[in-house]
Formats: structure tokens, C-alpha cells, sequence
């Protein structure tokens, strides 16, 4: 045997082992963080949108889920906790995370879902090219928060005071509550603005309702108001003070009015950018996604329990009532 032909059989051998231990070894598994400020109510959408797509956890894709429960100081803790995970993607929801994973990572991309105002909260540089390393979608809070103010409006005309609650530490709730008061004026109505900071401050927001009664509550959801819709349901109900909510899911549990997006669908639409960041996408080049679907949802037993009518005009636009 001539050395060429040695050296070339030994160089083809070597060649076959390499490609049977990369045959060997297996396939990365993609690791993705999911963050909720709150609770995970928008986890279940997510997996299944996921599922929808090919994807089943512990088998092609492992998930690293975590809640703050309300408590914002947690949050960067959780985020360093899945940067140090490796996560291929962190999925956030809503401003508060979706601030805390931009200051913790500006390499990992993150997929935000109902972040109101992206642009302006400064997480995209814009909706159709956000640059960086986040992408996701909006929720259009902010829009949204006069269109709410005139359906209340509509179904209580002598309506002239309302009273607002929303977090004000979380910078995309205020920026709703500013837009609400903006919206106000033309309606002739006045805002009676209640912010929160923290759970001990729900009790002085109850006192100072009583003391001056609003015609009606508006509450903007988010991390730490959820944690209090049980109270804040029981106190409006047992006031008679019908209530406003940004999304249907506290209609089913006794508001009286919602009006907004399928909050639900667009966790669920999360999971697309996902695959695509999966598949090689840079979240730079995917342009923020905005929900283009609103429900108004009615519940008239609250309405019959607070001894309200809910005029035959704004009724017939409802999407959804509850008898």
C-alpha cells in the first residue's frame, strides 16, 4: 500500500468517526423563560399556542416558568435567575417584566406580550423595527383608555365623576392613567385618580371612595391590582358603583363592563415569535404585533344587582353579556 493511499484511508476514517459521534450526540434542546409579573395566568395560552406549533415541553423544548406574584421588587431576581439558566429566549408579561429582563440581558431575545406602549416606555425603538433585542406584542392600553371612559359615558349619561385605580409603579399603567385623564375633560367628566404602590394601600383607596362616593370605578389591571379584584368587586358591588375593567376575564367574575383585547389570544400569538426566533429571526427584524380585535363584555346580573339599565344602544354592541 502507497503511502497517498494511507494517508487518504486513514483520513476517510477519521472523517466516518467524527460524523457517527456527531450522529451520536443530541440535538440542544431550546430552553425558554417565561416571566409573569403576576401570576401565570397567560402560561397555559402560551404552552398551548406552543403545542400548536409543534412543540411539547420536556421533549423538543424545555420551559423555565416564573411569577412574581405581584411582588415588583422580585422581578430582577427572577431574571437573573433565567439569564444564568442560559434560556434561548424569555418570554415577559406586561411593562414591569419586560423593563427588568431588557436591564438584565441585551444579548438573550425577549418575546413581551401586552406591554402597553412599547415606544414610549422605551423597550422598542419602534413598532415596525424595534432594533435590539426585544420584539413581541402590544396591547394598546393606552389607546384604549379614553374609548373606555366614552363607553361608560354612553351607558350612564349623568355619569361625572370617576374614580381610576392603577399601579403607579408601573410606568405603562401610568401612562394609561394620564391618557384617561386627557380623555376626560371633552366628557365632562372628572377623574378621580387612586394610584396604588402596594397592597397596604387598597384600604385608603375603599375609605376615600366612601367618603366621596365616584359614579363610577375604573380599574386598570395589571400585577398588583389583580391581586385585589375580589376586594375591589365586593366594595363596588356592595356601593353600587358600576365598574370599568380592560379585560373581559373580570366580567366573568362580576364587573360589570370590559372593554379590550383577548389578552389570552395574544399569549397565545407569543408562541409564533418564538418559532421564528428559534428558527433564526433576530427579534430586531420582527415588528411588534398589535391586537386588532376588542370586545365589549356586559354583566347584567351586576348591572341588576347594582339596580342599574344598561341602555338598549350600548347593548346591542356588546360582544359578549352575561344574564
Amino acid at each position: 500500500m502507497s503511502k497517498t493511499i494511507a494517508v487518504f484511508l486513514l483520513t476517510a476514517a477519521m472523517l466516518a468517526t467524527v460524523s457517527v459521534t456527531e450522529a451520536q450526540q443530541p440535538k440542544k434542546v431550546p430552553r425558554i423563560g417565561f416571566l409573569g409579573a403576576g401570576f401565570l395566568g397567560r402560561y397555559e395560552p402560551f404552552l398551548q399556542g406552543l403545542r400548536d406549533l409543534g412543540y411539547l415541553e420536556d421533549r423538543n423544548i424545555v420551559l423555565e416558568p416564573r411569577a412574581a406574584e405581584g411582588n415588583l421588587s422580585s422581578i430582577p431576581t427572577l431574571v437573573a435567575e433565567l439569564v444564568q439558566l442560559k434560556v434561548d429566549i424569555m418570554v415577559t408579561v406586561g411593562t414591569a417584566a419586560t423593563m427588568a429582563a431588557k436591564r438584565g440581558t441585551s444579548i438573550i431575545p425577549i418575546v413581551m406580550i401586552n406591554a402597553p406602549d412599547p415606544v414610549s416606555t422605551g423597550l422598542v425603538a419602534s413598532m415596525a423595527h424595534p432594533g435590539g433585542n426585544i420584539t413581541g406584542l402590544s396591547s394598546l392600553e393606552v389607546d384604549l383608555g379614553g374609548k373606555r371612559l366614552e363607553l361608560l359615558k354612553e351607558a350612564f349619561p349623568k355619569l361625572s365623576r370617576v374614580a381610576v385605580v392603577w399601579n403607579l409603579a408601573d410606568t405603562g399603567m401610568t401612562l394609561i392613567a394620564k391618557q384617561i385623564q386627557v380623555a376626560a375633560p371633552p366628557l365632562r367628566v372628572t377623574i378621580q385618580s387612586l394610584g396604588v404602590r402596594n397592597p397596604n394601600d387598597f384600604g385608603g383607596v375603599f375609605i376615600k371612595m366612601s367618603q366621596n362616593r365616584p359614579d363610577a370605578l375604573y380599574t386598570i389591571a395589571d400585577r398588583l391590582t389583580r391581586l385585589h379584584v375580589k376586594q375591589i368587586l365586593e366594595f363596588a358591588l356592595k356601593s353600587k358603583i358600576p365598574t370599568m375593567f380592560n379585560s373581559g376575564e373580570f366580567v366573568e367574575d362580576g364587573a360589570l363592563m370590559a372593554y379590550g383585547s383577548d389578552r389570552r389570544e395574544a399569549a397565545r400569538r407569543a408562541a409564533a415569535f418564538v418559532d421564528k426566533i428559534l428558527k433564526g429571526a433576530k427579534p430586531a427584524d420582527l415588528p411588534v404585533e398589535q391586537p386588532t380585535k376588542f370586545e365589549l363584555v356586559i354583566n347584567l346580573q351586576t348591572a341588576k344587582q347594582i339596580g342599574l339599565t344598561i341602555p338598549p344602544n350600548v347593548l346591542a354592541r356588546a360582544d359578549k353579556v352575561i344574564k
